[in-house]
């Protein structure tokens, strides 16, 4: 490096600045790079979400029995059907009972897990995974094991052989809606596919709660347990709570495949979307029925919604709490 001198002191010679040259090419842009990575999901969510959507809505103003192109415009008569047809409003009083049951039930099992699960010392990974896999599992395999193994309704049967042992007689556990045991059935098959996953968000939000809450909740006096649960760690899991009642209620409203097999050829217990399924591709196929049928069944999802979530808070800032 050259210097320069100055009164007879050497100073050197100031740095070149170097200047990096502006990345060219398509990979330089910011905006290309959003749409390389979002733009295969977007194309995938309009095809198969969005477009089907508009489809449904644009049908259900028009007759349609047996194809899915529009014939006739019908106004609002397919919604006059469906809002008088008795099997699909007794189908959504009967599965607002169920989500009621369901939901408060899978919460506080998947709560539970969590808590016993994140308390462990050893095999922490172990047992997660365990209460986890059954997520991995199809509601159509598990509906069949119910159905054939546990719940056949004959004395070979789990739940038999265990009842028996106390002299109690067989069960027809899916014959008969009174008494309506096929419920048991139904809750059970769904608790076990559904609470490992629900576990897995509470043990994340477990693990986000400060450890300074719970030493300055043993300076103060409280005792370990049910008063440390109900001050220090529920209050800290409300939005995840609201989170994952949200999402129970609305699977709760989508189910389908386990009264699909469980209840094949039963009429009575069917949730809304098998109704639909029969109204759309039973023997009359009315396609323009079935899609205000799936209009109206959205819309009391979204309405369902967002009274919980206005109840529970979701979104709101820890401000307005």
């Amino acid at each position: 490096m050259s210097t320069t001198t100055t009164r007879g002191v050497a100073q050197p010679a100031p740095a070149k600045v170097s200047k990096d040259r502006p990345r060219r090419g398509p990979r330089a842009s910011s905006t290309f790079n959003f749409w390389l990575f979002t733009g295969p999901f977007l194309l995938g969510l309009i095809v198969f979400v969005f477009v089907p959507i508009g489809w449904s809505i644009y049908l259900s103003f028009f007759e349609a029995r047996f194809t899915v192109t529009p014939s006739e415009f019908v106004g609002f008569e397919n919604y006059k059907q469906v809002l008088t047809d008795v099997d699909f409003l007794n189908s959504l009083v009967t599965f607002t009972v169920f989500a009621a049951f369901i939901v408060p039930a899978t919460w506080a099992l998947s709560l539970g897990l969590a808590l016993l699960v994140n308390r462990l010392r050893f095999m922490r990974a172990f047992f997660r995974s365990v209460f986890f896999l059954p997520t991995a599992v199809s509601y159509v395999a598990a509906s069949l094991i119910w159905k054939m193994s546990l719940f056949n309704g004959v004395r070979f049967g789990l739940a038999n052989t265990v009842i028996g042992w106390f002299g109690v007689d067989n069960i027809a556990w899916l014959a008969s809606p009174d008494p309506p045991w096929y419920w048991l059935v139904i809750v059970t098959v769904r608790l076990w596919l559904q609470s490992g996953f629900y576990m897995i968000l509470f043990i994340a939000a477990l693990q986000n709660i400060p450890r300074e809450l719970y030493e300055a909740a043993a300076i103060d006096g409280a005792k370990p347990g049910w008063q440390t649960f109900r001050y220090i760690t529920l209050p800290q899991l409300r939005a995840t709570s609201t989170a994952v009642i949200l999402l129970l209620l609305v699977a709760a409203y989508q189910a389908f495949d386990e009264f699909f097999n469980l209840l094949s050829k039963a009429t009575w217990g069917q949730p809304p979307l098998v109704e639909l399924y029969k109204m759309a591709l039973g023997e009359n196929q009315n396609y323009g029925a079935g899609s205000a049928g799936a209009v109206v069944l959205t819309m009391l999802i979204c309405v369902v919604t967002l009274l919980q979530g206005k109840i529970m808070g979701f979104g709101r800032g820890e401000e307005g709490k």
